[in-house]
């Protein structure tokens, strides 16, 4: 094909040109556009079903766990017990007992006592065992200032030890003194004071 036949062919093709002021036909334009278009109906969605929950796990069909129990509180009254009179208490009453009975060196009682058989046989009958010396005696227990003293605490004469006694207060104890004396009641100022002990 030749340029003028394609020519020719594209000038088919085409549409007329128009000219000015004509009128243009209702078919070659273009169809009116609406204002607003009205908004698509869209269907409310169907009310939300849940799904079925199966047969064993429905709260009616479980077992019911085991209640847990619950144990009150105990509230023990706790009575304050009598507290009991002390070892050395008693066995200072026992040595005060003995009061006025006669010294003998190396008696342990219960009619005769030298200063250590008086200690020894007063504790024993309150359960405390205590060596037979009074310088053996003077390292048991704890030791006790004599600013500090108590009853029934032991009281140690001479350096080195050779006495004991039992305090009893007031700056006196009852001891097994001498062959000159009976167990009696001294002041402890009357000797030189060695240390005392708390057993």
């Amino acid at each position: 094909m030749t340029t003028t036949g394609v020519t020719a062919a594209l000038v088919t093709l085409l549409p007329a040109p128009v000219s000015p002021g004509a009128a243009v036909s209702p078919v070659a334009a273009a169809p009116p556009v609406a204002a607003s278009a009205p908004a698509p109906v869209v269907p409310a969605p169907a009310a939300f079903a849940a799904p079925a929950i199966p047969a064993a796990f429905r709260p009616a069909d479980r077992v019911a766990a085991p209640a847990v129990e619950t144990v009150p509180a105990v509230v023990e009254t706790v009575s304050t017990p009598v507290v009991p009179v002390a070892a050395s208490s008693t066995a200072l009453s026992k040595a005060l007992g003995k009061v006025g009975a006669p010294y003998r060196w190396g008696a342990t009682g219960p009619n005769a006592f030298d200063c250590s058989g008086l200690v020894t046989w007063a504790y024993k009958g309150v359960g405390v065992s205590l060596p037979r010396t009074s310088r053996a005696m003077s390292q048991v227990g704890a030791p006790v200032a004599k600013a500090n003293l108590q009853p029934g605490d032991l009281v140690f004469f001479y350096r080195p030890v050779s006495h004991v006694g039992i305090y009893i207060g007031n700056g006196k104890m009852v001891h097994a003194s001498s062959r000159k004396s009976p167990v009696k009641i001294s002041d402890i100022s009357h000797m030189k004071f060695n240390s005392a002990r708390r057993v």
